[in-house]
C-alpha cells in the first residue's frame, strides 16, 4: 500500500513538472501574448497607421552640419589663419571635439581632422598624411564617447615635375620637410572605407575593408553596439552622378570588430535611421519603408508600401492648397493609383527620423544635384505609428 502512495506521488510530481513546462513553452512560442516593451515585436509582427503631411514635432534636434565651437573658430583665426574650419563635433561628455578644415593646397571635397579641448586648445592630429577624409557629416563619436568615426580613402598625391640638378646653382640646397607628427602605418583604400580610433585618436584602423564599395554613410546605434552603413559599387555611384541624383547604396549593419550584415540588396537613397531602443533600423526605397531587426538573434524585416496612401495624400495636399476642384478628386482610389494622374506633389522618400519607438516619421520631395546647386521642392513630412499587430485568437 505505502509503495503504490509513493508511486502514485512520483508519477504526480513529474506530470506536474512537464505541465508545468509545456505551459512554459507556449506563453514563450505564443503570437497571441502582448509584448511588453517595443524592442520585443519583431519587425515582421509590426502594424502601422499612416498619418500624413504631420510636420515634425518642434522639440526634435536635428543636427547642423555646419556647427562649430566658437572656442575652436578663434584658434584657427588667431594662428591657422590658411586652413579652413569646415566644422567641429563635441564629444558626448563635451570636453573634447573634433575640428574638421581644409586646406588650400587641397580639393574642396577632402578635409582632415585634428583634436582639441573644450577650451580651444589645440591638442594633436588624427589623420595620417597619406589619407584624405571625406563626407564631413558622418564624422562622429560613438554615443558612450570611447570611439571616433570618419570615411576617408587614399590620398592622392600629384608628382611635382623634378627640378634638373643641372639648373640648380651649386650653393643651393633641397630644403628639408617640416616635422609632422609620426603615425603608425594603417591601410588605405582607392575607394572610401570607415575608420576608427580610440577617444584619444590613437589605434586608428580601417572598420571596413571593401575596395570597390564607397561607404558614405553610418550611424552609431544609441546603445553603441553596431553601426548601420551604406555602401554602393563605384560604378552605381558615377551613373547616379551623371543623372543628378542622390547617391545610392545597399544599408548594412557592421559590428565593432567589423562583421557586417547586409540588410538588402536594393539600392536606397534614404539613409538609414535607428530606433531610439537600438533594436531596429529602419530606410525607404522609393514610396516603401523598409524595418529591419538589428538586435535580435533570429532577425526579421517589414515592408510598409504607402505608395496609394501618399498618391492619396499627395491629391489631397495639393486640392486643399489650390483650393481646386479636378477630376482626380472625383475618381477617388482609382485615381490615386493611376501613373497618368500622380500629382507633382507625390515624391519619393528621401529622408527619414525616428524620435520615438512608435513614432517614426519620414520626408517625402523632388531632389536633384545640379553642378552649383541643389533643388528640393514639395518637401512634406508624414508619420507612421507603429504598433503591435493584432493578438492571434485561438
Amino acid at each position: 500500500m505505502r509503495a503504490s502512495k509513493v508511486t502514485t506521488s512520483i508519477v504526480f510530481t513529474i506530470l506536474t513538472g512537464l505541465a508545468l513546462a509545456t505551459g512554459c513553452n507556449s506563453v514563450i512560442d505564443r503570437q497571441d501574448v502582448r509584448p511588453r516593451v517595443f524592442r520585443d515585436i519583431p519587425a515582421q509582427r509590426l502594424a502601422y497607421r499612416l498619418e500624413a503631411d504631420s510636420p515634425l514635432p518642434a522639440d526634435l534636434k536635428v543636427d547642423d552640419p555646419s556647427d562649430k565651437l566658437q572656442s575652436i573658430q578663434d584658434d584657427f583665426t588667431k594662428r591657422r589663419p590658411d586652413d579652413a574650419l569646415l566644422r567641429t563635433v563635441a564629444s558626448p561628455d563635451g570636453q573634447r571635439a573634433l575640428a574638421l578644415y581644409g586646406t588650400e593646397s587641397e580639393p574642396d571635397s577632402v578635409f582632415h581632422i585634428d583634436m582639441y579641448a573644450s577650451d580651444g586648445h589645440f591638442l594633436r592630429n588624427l589623420i595620417p598624411p597619406d589619407l584624405s577624409c571625406v563626407f564631413p557629416e558622418t564624422v562622429s563619436w560613438s554615443p558612450d564617447g570611447n570611439y571616433i568615426n570618419f570615411i576617408a580613402h587614399r590620398r592622392v598625391m600629384p608628382s611635382p615635375s623634378p627640378t634638373p640638378s643641372a639648373l640648380l646653382p651649386e650653393s643651393s640646397a633641397i630644403p628639408s620637410p617640416s616635422i609632422a607628427p609620426a603615425f603608425p602605418a594603417v591601410a588605405k583604400f582607392d575607394t572610401e572605407q570607415i575608420y576608427i580610433c580610440n577617444r584619444d585618436g590613437y589605434d586608428l584602423k580601417p572598420l571596413t575593408a571593401r575596395e570597390g564599395l564607397i561607404y558614405f554613410y553610418f550611424a552609431w546605434a544609441p546603445d553603441n553596439h553596431a553601426l548601420v552603413a551604406v555602401a554602393g559599387r563605384e560604378a552605381e555611384w558615377n551613373a547616379r552622378e551623371k543623372e543628378f541624383k542622390l547617391p545610392a547604396g545597399r544599408p548594412r549593419l557592421i559590428a565593432p570588430d567589423g562583421t557586417e550584415r547586409l540588410l538588402d540588396d536594393q539600392l536606397t537613397d534614404a539613409l538609414p535611421v535607428w530606433s531610439p531602443d537600438s533594436s531596429k533600423v529602419a530606410t525607404a526605397f522609393e514610396t516603401d519603408i523598409a524595418i529591419y531587426d538589428a538586435a535580435a538573434k533570429s532577425p526579421t524585416q517589414a515592408r510598409l508600401p504607402l505608395r496609394n496612401s501618399l498618391i492619396a495624400a499627395s491629391i489631397a495636399f495639393e486640392l486643399k492648397t489650390s483650393n481646386k476642384k479636378t477630376d482626380a478628386s472625383k475618381n477617388g482610389d482609382n485615381v490615386a493609383t493611376s501613373q497618368s494622374s500622380v500629382p507633382a506633389s507625390f515624391n519619393p522618400i528621401v529622408r527619414l527620423e525616428w524620435p520615438s519607438p512608435e513614432r517614426l516619421y519620414f520626408q517625402t520631395a523632388y531632389v536633384r544635384l545640379m553642378p552649383n546647386d541643389t533643388i528640393s521642392t514639395f518637401q512634406r513630412w508624414h508619420l507612421v505609428v507603429l504598433s503591435a499587430q493584432a493578438a492571434v485568437l485561438k
